[in-house]
C-alpha cells in the first residue's frame, strides 16, 4: 500500500512547498466562481480546499491528482437542487451537503465492490458531450455576470440567453471594462508566460481599481462580505424522502468524476512511472466527498487542469495540496476582508476563460473527422444536457453508450480464414466472395465472445460462406471449422442458435469441427453440449491436413 505523501523527499521539498503556493494561488479564485455557479456562498468553494483536501490527499494512491470542485460538478449541482431549494438560502446549503454526503457513500459502495468499470460507459463522446453542454450553459451565466446583467442564473439554458440578450441594453460599461481588461490579461498571459497565476492577478488588479475608484457606487457588483473562520464539522438534516430525490444527481456526479479521475489518475501515473491504485482513487474520493459535506462544501471530483498545472511546476506529490488547505484556513481566518471588494465581473472572466476548452470544439471537430457515429453520440449528448438538463443528459449518455456497445458487439469481425490464417474473406458483407480455406473446407474465425447479440449474426455468416463458396464454383463445402481462439465465453442463447446452427449443417451433410478452443471454453462447450463427439484441432493447419488428408495429422477428439 502506497504510504502518504509518497515520493516527497528532501531533495524535492522546496520545490513541493512552492507548487503549493502556485496551486492556492489558481484554486482560490476558482473556486469562488465555481461555488457562485453551483448557487452556494463563496466560503462553500473555500471550504472545498481544507478538510476534503486534506482527507483526499493522505488517502489517494495518486501523487498528482488534485481533489476540488470543477465547473461541470458546480453545474450539476445547481441544476439538480436549484428545483428543490431556493439558491443561496439555507436549505440549499443543506442539500448541497447532502448530495456530497451521498456521492461519498456512492464512490465507497464503488471502490469496496470494484465497480468502477462502469465509468467505462462513459465514453470520451460522450464526456465531451456531457460537460460540453454543461460548459455552454455555464458560459451564458459568466458573460452576463461580465456585463452586469441580471439573469436567473438557475433557470433554463433556453432562459438565460433570451434573459441575456433582452437585457444587453442594462449592460454596465465599467462592468464591462473589467471583464475585457480580465480577459485580455488571462489570454494573453497564459500565451506568453503561462508560470504566472494569471488568475489571482486579475483579480488583486480588479479588487485595487475597485477599492481605488469605488467602482461598486458605479453599479459593479462585488462579492461582499465573506465569513471568516474555519468551516465547522456538521452534518445535513433533511428528510429521508430528499435523500432519496438526491439520489440520480448524485449517482451522475459520481460517474462522471469517476470517469475523469481514473483516467487522469491513471495518465500522470504512467506518465510519471508510479503506481496507482483506482479502488483506492475511489475511497479517496467517497471519503473526501463525505468531508465536504460534513463541512458546508459541495461536491468534489478531480481537477484535470490543477493537476495538470502542479505537473508543469514539477511536483510529484500530493504536499502542494496540504499546503492549499493551510493556506486557504489561514486567509478564512485572517484575510477575509480581502475578498470583499472582489469585482463579480472579473470572477466571471476568470471562470468563462478556464471553462472555455469544456465546451469540446476541438473534440468535436477531431470526432467529426474520425467518426461520424461517435460525433452523433456526442452532439445529443451536447443537445439534451443543454436544453433539457443535466440528469437527462447522464440517461441519454448512459443508453447511446449501451446503443453503441451493442452495435458493436452484434457485429463482430467474422471472416473465413485462408491456409495461411489470415482472413481473405469478411462475412459481415452481404454478398461474401464464396472462399474457401481448402478444397471443400471453409475455417471460419469469429473475433468475439458468442452471446444473445451476435449469435444469429454469426449463424447467418455461417450460411453466407457456404452458400457463397457453392456459388463461386469451389464445389460444396463438406467442412466448417470454426476458430475459436478469440471466442472467450458462450451463453444460453448464444448456445440455442449455435444448435440450430448445427442442424442445418447436418441437413446439408456438413460436419462441423472447431480448432484453437481455450480450456475454460472447452468446459463450456461440454456443458452447454455443443461439443459432443465433434473433432477438436489444435491448429487451423492441423484442421485443413486431417479434413484434406483423414490418415495424416492427429485429431484430438471432444
Amino acid at each position: 500500500m502506497t504510504p502518504p505523501l509518497a515520493g516527497l523527499t528532501r531533495r524535492n521539498l522546496v520545490r513541493e512547498l512552492t507548487a503549493g503556493v502556485t496551486l492556492l494561488a489558481i484554486a482560490i479564485p476558482l473556486n469562488i466562481g465555481y461555488a457562485q455557479i453551483a448557487g452556494l456562498p463563496p466560503t462553500a468553494g473555500l471550504y472545498a480546499l481544507i478538510v476534503p483536501t486534506v482527507v483526499y490527499a493522505l488517502v489517494v494512491s495518486s501523487r498528482q491528482v488534485v481533489a476540488s470542485p470543477d465547473a461541470a460538478a458546480a453545474a450539476l449541482v445547481a441544476s439538480s437542487i436549484g428545483g428543490l431549494a431556493a439558491a443561496g438560502s439555507a436549505d440549499y446549503a443543506t442539500l448541497a451537503m447532502a448530495q456530497a454526503i451521498i456521492c461519498g457513500i456512492l464512490f465507497i459502495a464503488l471502490a469496496v465492490l470494484k465497480l468502477g468499470f462502469l465509468a467505462n460507459f462513459l465514453s470520451k463522446p460522450i464526456l465531451v458531450g456531457f460537460v460540453g453542454g454543461l460548459a455552454l450553459d455555464i458560459l451564458v451565466s459568466q458573460v452576463a455576470k461580465m456585463l452586469g446583467v441580471k439573469i436567473d442564473s438557475g433557470g433554463e439554458f433556453v432562459d438565460k440567453v433570451v434573459g441575456l440578450v433582452t437585457g444587453l441594453g442594462t449592460t454596465n460599461l465599467v462592468s464591462l471594462a473589467i471583464s475585457a481588461i480580465s480577459v485580455a490579461i488571462l489570454l494573453l498571459g497564459k500565451r506568453f508566460l503561462a508560470v504566472v497565476p494569471w488568475a489571482l492577478v486579475v483579480l488583486v488588479l480588479a479588487t485595487i481599481a475597485v477599492v481605488i475608484a469605488d467602482l461598486d457606487d458605479a453599479g459593479v457588483d462585488v462579492l461582499g462580505a465573506v465569513p471568516a473562520g474555519p468551516p465547522a464539522i456538521t452534518w445535513p438534516i433533511i428528510d429521508w424522502t430528499t435523500w432519496l430525490m438526491l439520489i440520480p444527481s448524485a449517482m451522475a456526479l459520481t460517474l462522471v468524476t469517476t470517469a475523469e479521475g481514473l483516467l487522469v489518475s491513471r495518465s500522470y501515473g504512467e506518465k510519471r512511472a508510479y503506481p496507482t491504485n483506482p479502488n483506492r482513487d475511489l475511497f479517496a474520493f467517497g471519503l473526501g466527498n463525505i468531508a465536504a459535506g460534513a463541512s458546508a462544501s459541495f461536491a468534489v471530483g478531480s481537477s484535470t487542469s490543477r493537476t495538470a498545472a502542479m505537473d508543469q511546476a514539477g511536483s510529484r506529490t500530493q504536499l502542494p495540496s496540504l499546503v492549499l488547505a493551510a493556506g486557504t484556513l489561514l486567509l478564512l481566518l485572517f484575510g477575509t476582508a480581502l475578498l470583499a471588494d472582489i469585482p463579480s465581473p472579473a470572477i466571471g472572466a476568470i471562470v468563462g476563460v478556464a471553462i472555455l476548452p469544456l465546451l469540446g470544439v476541438r473534440e468535436f471537430a477531431a470526432l467529426w473527422r474520425q467518426d461520424r457515429f461517435e460525433f452523433v453520440v456526442g452532439a445529443a449528448c451536447f443537445l439534451v444536457t443543454l436544453f433539457i438538463g443535466a440528469i437527462p443528459g447522464i440517461l441519454v449518455a448512459f443508453v447511446l453508450a449501451l446503443v453503441n456497445l451493442a452495435e458493436r458487439a452484434a457485429n463482430p469481425a467474422i471472416d473465413v480464414l485462408a491456409t495461411s490464417g489470415e482472413p481473405t474473406d469478411s462475412l459481415l458483407d452481404e454478398a461474401p466472395s464464396g472462399a474457401v480455406t481448402a478444397p471443400g473446407i471453409v475455417v471460419i474465425r469469429l473475433a468475439a465472445p458468442l452471446f444473445f447479440a451476435n449469435g444469429s449474426v454469426f449463424a447467418d455468416a455461417v450460411k453466407r460462406a457456404v452458400g457463397a463458396a457453392d456459388a463461386a464454383g469451389h464445389g460444396p463445402v463438406r467442412h466448417v471449422v470454426i476458430d475459436m481462439e478469440a471466442v472467450t465465453d458462450l451463453d444460453v442463447t448464444g448456445a440455442e442458435t449455435f444448435e440450430a446452427l448445427l442442424a442445418w449443417l447436418d441437413r446439408h451433410g456438413i460436419e462441423l469441427g472447431f480448432s484453437r478452443v481455450r480450456p475454460e471454453m472447452r468446459t463450456r462447450l461440454v456443458e452447454l453440449g455443443l461439443l459432443g463427439d465433434r473433432q477438436a484441432y489444435e491448429t487451423n493447419r492441423a484442421a485443413i491436413v486431417a479434413l484434406v488428408n483423414p490418415e495424416g495429422a492427429a485429431v484430438e477428439k471432444g
